[in-house]
């Protein structure tokens, strides 16, 4: 297979895991019905899950500007799930963390964007276990 053949079979291949991943089911519908709230806000809870940030590193990894987070994280904080605490390292930033309701509506969104697609199913146990060895060969 010359590198141009290698290129269009990449770009198959591509197209059909997107379409598995992102088309075959709305889980960001999903999400947004199960939690009440936008898919930006429950991302932010499934980040801070993990543990708290600052506001301007939550903003640049959520890979937003800092006046959007700040509406994102207000909005969550009236909602009573995060709370901001001035940070011990530096009392000028302020660290967000989740509360227990935060963390609760964080592991409900992860469980739905968990949820394999059905269709994959469709696979036998051995396809699907070359199929994970696949994919674990270009997971960096």
């Amino acid at each position: 297979m010359n590198d141009d053949e290698q290129r269009a079979a990449a770009s198959r291949v591509f197209a059909r895991m997107r379409r598995l991943v992102l088309e075959s089911s709305d889980r960001r519908r999903e999400v947004i019905d199960a939690t009440g709230m936008s898919f930006a806000r429950s991302r932010v809870l499934r980040r801070l899950a993990r543990g708290p940030m600052r506001m301007s590193e939550l903003a640049a990894e959520m890979v937003t500007d800092k006046p959007y987070m700040t509406l994102l994280v207000d909005d969550l904080e009236q909602r009573g799930l995060v709370t901001r605490a001035v940070d011990p390292d530096d009392r000028r930033a302020k660290l967000v963390s989740p509360t227990e309701a935060g963390h609760e509506i964080a592991r409900r969104a992860e469980a739905i964007l968990a949820e394999p697609p059905a269709t994959l199913s469709r696979l036998t146990p051995d396809e699907l276990a070359a199929l994970e060895t696949l994919l674990a060969k270009i997971d960096d």
